[in-house]
């Protein structure tokens, strides 16, 4: 149950997906925009806004990519700590770094831009570990070095609409307070709970114009969240 008393349907997003990447939008470019956006604005991209040093903005971009970042971490074989702190270099080199991404070459994408940055700090830090002869661990931190791939490491285990998937749910968490209750149910009623608007129109007191419209407002303001960050 939300703050309203109504039910909140479980956010599996894999089923909207589709509808995410097919929705038509706009490709916001960088060059003229107003620099210091709010996170309110709906002209500028996340991406955009990290690009101009938005203080929310970040704090939204490493939420909806610190958890890739610290599992990445994990699976080259740091432990928790390690992993924690290897994300913060990772993170720091992308402040430093990120207004110079662009997706200008066929198949780039943030995703691999993000691993590359990763990947080198990664072998950073195996680098100095295995510097430390006398330390625990030494030999294995070469083989891990060794071993750290070229692609991301999900790649393998995980497709395209999963990866989506697992930022929209993110980005939808980031979002949900810029709608009022009745929009965001009949969003996640209709988008995410495949029920048929006429019957969700109904018990939320809504025409059934509005519960399209209030599917169709979240979609776009997922999409313009997360534009060009996968």
């Amino acid at each position: 149950m939300d703050g309203s008393g109504q039910a909140v349907l479980p956010l599996d997003v894999s089923v909207i997906v589709v509808e995410f990447d097919t929705l038509s939008l706009p490709r916001l470019g960088v060059s003229g925009m107003p620099t210091r956006q709010s996170s309110s604005s709906t002209s500028l991209s996340l991406l955009d806004r990290v690009k101009e040093f938005d203080a929310d903005a970040w704090d939204r971009f490493t939420k909806l990519y610190g958890p890739i970042v610290y599992r990445w971490c994990r699976q080259a074989g740091l432990q928790d700590n390690d992993a924690a702190d290897v994300s913060q270099e990772v993170f720091r080199a992308v402040a430093n770094g990120i207004g110079s991404f662009r997706r200008e070459e066929p198949g780039s994408s943030f995703r691999g831009w993000l691993w590359t940055i990763t990947r080198n700090k990664l072998r950073d830090y195996f680098q100095w570990l295995s510097s430390r002869p006398s330390a625990v661990g030494g030999t294995d931190a070469n083989q891990q070095l060794q071993s750290i791939p070229d692609s991301p490491p999900d790649e393998e285990h995980s497709s395209d609409s999963d990866l989506t998937a697992g930022l929209a749910h993110r980005a939808l968490e980031l979002v949900r307070d810029e709608f009022e209750t009745r929009t965001w149910q009949a969003f996640l009623r209709v988008a995410i709970g495949g029920q048929n608007p006429a019957v969700v129109a109904e018990e939320l007191g809504m025409k059934v114009g509005a519960v399209y419209t209030a599917k169709s407002r979240v979609l776009r303001r997922l999409r313009e969240e997360i534009e060009g960050l996968i």
